[in-house]
Order: C-alpha cells, then structure tokens, then sequence
C-alpha cells in the first residue's frame, strides 16, 4: 500500500460517522476519574507527609547525636614528662 492508498483509507475512515458510546459509559468514566483524582491527591498528601516527618526526624537525630562533632578519646594520651620527679 503507498502513500495515497494509506491516505485515501484513512480519508474514508473519517468520513464515516463515529461509532454510538453506549450512554452508561460517560458515568462509568466520571466516577472512575473522579477516584484517580482522590487517589492521586491522596498519595501526594501522604508523600509530603511522610517527607515532612523524615526531615523532623532527621533534625532531632542530627542535634542530639551531633554526628559534625568528632567523638571523645577512649584512652588517655600519654604523659610524658614525669620521670624526672
């Protein structure tokens, strides 16, 4: 098929009348869109809500380990000068 067959067939394709929606089907689509949309807000409300409490928790974590601050020495250093006593 070239291109003016391909063409010429879907010419006719559009002229023809589209095919009937049975009348139930624009409820059906309403309602089922209408729940994407809950859902999705739904989902999004719980993500940031989920971020926001990870950034608190990661904050209160951050100022009472203090993880920047290098930890104390387990072992004394040595003492050096004494002998002479």
């Amino acid at each position: 098929m070239n291109r003016f067959e391909r063409e010429a067939a879907v010419r006719r394709i559009m002229e023809q009348s589209p095919p009937r929606v049975p009348p139930e089907l624009y409820a059906d689509a309403l309602r089922r869109g209408s729940r994407m949309l809950r859902r999705r807000t739904a989902v999004r409300r719980l993500t940031w809500l989920v971020l926001c409490a990870a950034a608190v928790v990661f904050t209160v974590w951050a100022l009472t380990a203090r993880p920047w601050a290098e930890p104390p020495s387990e072992t004394t250093p040595p003492v050096t000068g004494w002998e002479g006593w």
